[in-house]
Formats: structure tokens, sequence, C-alpha cells
């Protein structure tokens, strides 16, 4: 349709044309009402230099505005992605959000900065800060340990890959304490199973500790539960190993004396079968 079509026709046309041109000025004022002050500065382009962001971050930090910081740090990561200063601000990202108790977010940045950078010297700080979130977020050993995985996950990553880290020592102590804790979880199914008098299913809990998790404190127990265990099965030698091996390396525990009270009130013994999978369990390996 050309222009001339739209013109008006009829009589009155001046009046229509005015009534057109005022709708379309009230559209124009309309819309320029629509678009703010905020939305230009929207869309203005944000050409403050990479290292002015960065600096103005550290700034915020060091004057504990974490979250403001964290802003700063984001709007850098975004303005200049891939850069230098967008790399040491994933670092900061992660560690900020670690600080006020974001963890997911803590874990989001530190993998993204794994993921682009694994050779960088600060990978093994993102292992521990993704160690840090999933610790504390331990659970009690009555609830899932989902987290106490990830966070060993985590630390024994972090352990095998930098093992000179100034981050290493710490997670090794991190480490024995998911272990400990995954040991007590195994403990507590086991001793349940053993209650309800289904010893092959407390076997196998027990088995777990005494096999993954020799080296916590709950291995002496899991040697004496395998010993009540077996016992109650009539599976006498097995019984009678772990209860050889429990007083070979903790001779002094309260848990070899049960063990040993309870063989003899049967008219039985300690004695070690090397062929046992306890016995091969603990063959080279020092628990003290």
């Amino acid at each position: 349709m050309k222009l001339k079509d739209l013109r008006p026709v009829k009589r009155g046309g001046n009046r229509t044309t005015a009534f057109l041109n005022v709708a379309v000025l009230g559209l124009s004022l309309t819309l320029g009402a629509c678009t703010s002050k905020d939305d230009v500065d929207d869309l203005a382009l944000n050409d403050t230099p990479p290292e002015v962001l960065y600096n103005e971050g550290l700034s915020l930090r060091a004057q504990g505005k974490l979250r403001d910081a964290g802003d700063k740090f984001e709007e850098l990561d975004k303005l200049y992605p891939y850069s230098e200063y967008a790399k040491k601000s994933l670092v900061n990202l992660a560690y900020l959000n670690f600080s006020r108790g974001k963890y997911t977010e803590a874990i989001s940045a530190a993998k993204r900065f794994l993921t682009l950078y694994p050779g960088s010297d600060d990978a093994a700080y993102a292992l521990y800060i993704i160690g840090q979130c999933y610790f504390r977020q331990m659970p009690d050993i009555t609830r899932d340990q989902e987290m106490t995985e990830k966070a060993m996950s985590a630390f024994r990553e972090l352990i095998q890959r930098y093992p000179d880290s100034e981050y290493t020592a710490d997670a090794e102590k991190k480490l024995l304490i998911t272990q400990d804790q995954l040991a007590g979880k195994e403990m507590q199914v086991g001793r349940f199973y053993l209650k309800k008098r289904n010893y092959i299913a407390s076997i196998n809990r027990f088995k777990t500790v005494v096999i993954n998790y020799q080296t916590t404190r709950h291995v002496e127990e899991a040697l004496f539960r395998l010993t009540e265990s077996y016992y109650a099965l009539g599976v006498v030698n097995e019984a009678q190993t772990a209860a050889a091996v429990l007083g070979h390396n903790f001779p002094d525990s309260q848990w070899y004396k049960d063990a040993y009270s309870l063989l003899t009130k049967g008219g039985y013994e300690p004695s070690e079968d090397s062929g046992s999978w306890i016995s091969k369990a603990f063959k080279g390996i020092n628990v003290f």
C-alpha cells in the first residue's frame, strides 16, 4: 500500500490528521517515560579498566564489604572474561562466597576456575576451598554422608595432585576427620543390623571399616563386632581371626578383652588364620 493511500479522503480530514499527530506524540512521550535513566545506564558500556575493577574489589574485601566485593569481581568477570584479572576474580569469588556461607556458589566458582585454569598456581587453593565447603556441610552420622564423601574426595585429590602445597597439611588433617565420620556411619548401620540379628549385613558394614578405614578410631570396635557376628553365625575360625588381629594390634583394648571373653566362654581362643580376609587386610598396615 502506498503512502498516499493512508491519507484521509473524507471531509474533516484536517481534524483526523491532527488526531493522528496527537496520538503519535502521546505514544512517543509514553515510550520516553518508559526509558528511565537506569535503563540507559544499564545499556551503557562500562569501560572501566579491569585492573581498576579488580583493585576496587580488593579494597571492598579489605573493608569487610564482602557482598559488594563479590559484585565487583562478578562485574569484572562479565566485562573481561578470560582475562588475567577475571582469572583472579574467580578465585576471589570462591573465597568470598565461602566466607559468606554461600557454599554452592563458592564451589561453582572454584570448579569453573579449575576447568578454565587447571595449571594455575591457585589450583590447589581452589580445590582446598571446594573441600572446605563440603567439610562445613558435613552432617552427623545419623544422616546421609554425601557431603562427607565429597569433602574426602576433594581433600584426597588436593593431597595427591599438590603434595607440596601450603594447604596440604590441613587437608590431611581434615581427610582423617572425614574418614572417621564415614567409618562412624558404617559402624552405626552395622550395629543396627547386628541388633536385628542380620549378621551378614552387619559383617559387610564392619568389613568396610576394617578395609577402608582401619586407621580410624572405629577399627577396634569393628574387629570386635566381626568377632561377635561371625561367632553368632557359627563361623568360628573367622571370629577367632578377628579377635587375634584385634589383640595383636590393640592388646590393651577393652574391645579385645571383650572378644577374648566371648570366645573363651565357648571354649575357644583367638587364633589367626593367615588365609582370612581379615588377616590379609592388616598385612603391611600400621594402624597405630
